[in-house]
């Protein structure tokens, strides 16, 4: 299999797992959390370059300690989540960035790990994406009740006996590994885009969430098809392409939804006057 072909594959495996993880994403309003956590990859990723361990494993560690430590800043008197996300953001990277400078001849750079290079995606890349889809899909298929309870009442998935911390951590794990898996491809922050827009494309123009949870996916590896395809064509960044793609979907989509309300208006007075 040639790069771009390579490239075309992982386009589409990350697409659907960044739209299967993004719709819960946005449906559990997480979306400056995922954004704090693809910054707080980066100094997982540069201090496990230095010591010759693959980066991706670094920044898992990263993000599982930064987490910690977002929770524990969430839980201080009259501070919240919110303001614990954005001090994670910044200090996150800039950690990446103080401890690259201990390192000056790391292949880690802030450019290209914000970008990613799909184009430059292995085999073992390609791989790591796929068993992530799989299991992201066989855990929404075995919590995915549980996670849309827990979303849309909260109150009665608590009265009805559940622990919340449980599908908490489930999510927040699932986020972890999205954001990891789509990293060489899309880089950290561009990942933000990749997950979160196709999703809200979706719910704008879906009807149930069955249908959310499969346009989604459909949006994300369309995003990724094209952005491959136009960076070829246009001599552009493959990340930045795929992360356009995915915001025009949201524009697009946003468009179909506001015609089709104004459609629906039209008729309801036509109907009202005929009455």
């Amino acid at each position: 299999m040639g790069y771009y072909e390579r490239a075309l594959v992982v386009a589409v495996v990350i697409g659907v797992l960044c739209g299967l993880v993004g719709t819960v994403v946005v449906l559990r309003r997480r979306a400056f959390f995922t954004q704090a956590l693809t910054h707080a990859t980066f100094p997982g990723a540069v201090v496990a370059a230095a010591i010759g361990v693959d980066i991706m494993v670094g920044a898992l560690a990263s993000s599982v300690l930064l987490i910690v430590a977002m929770t524990m800043l969430g839980r201080v008197t009259r501070q919240g989540s919110q303001v614990a996300s954005g001090v994670v953001l910044t200090a996150g990277f800039a950690l990446g960035v103080f401890a690259q400078a201990f390192f000056p001849d790391l292949p880690i750079h802030v450019d290209s790990y914000l970008v990613g290079s799909i184009l430059n995606t292995t085999d073992s890349d390609l791989v790591v994406a796929a068993a992530v889809l799989v299991v992201t899909v066989l855990v929404l298929l075995g919590t995915g009740k549980e996670i849309l309870f827990s979303t849309l009442d909260p109150a009665g998935f608590r009265a009805a006996g559940y622990r919340p911390w449980v599908i908490e951590t489930v999510v927040l794990s699932l986020i972890v590994l999205t954001v990891v898996t789509a990293m060489p491809a899309v880089g950290a922050i561009l990942a933000l885009a990749l997950i979160a827009a196709p999703a809200a494309a979706a719910r704008l123009i879906a009807r149930t969430t069955t249908q959310l949870f499969v346009l989604a996916p459909m949006l994300g590896a369309l995003s990724g098809v094209i952005g491959v395809v136009a960076s070829r064509m246009l001599g552009v960044a493959a990340g930045a392409a795929i992360s356009l793609t995915a915001a025009l979907f949201l524009v697009l989509a946003l468009g179909i939804s506001k015609l089709a309300a104004l459609r629906w208006r039209g008729s309801k007075s036509l109907g009202s006057v005929r009455s």
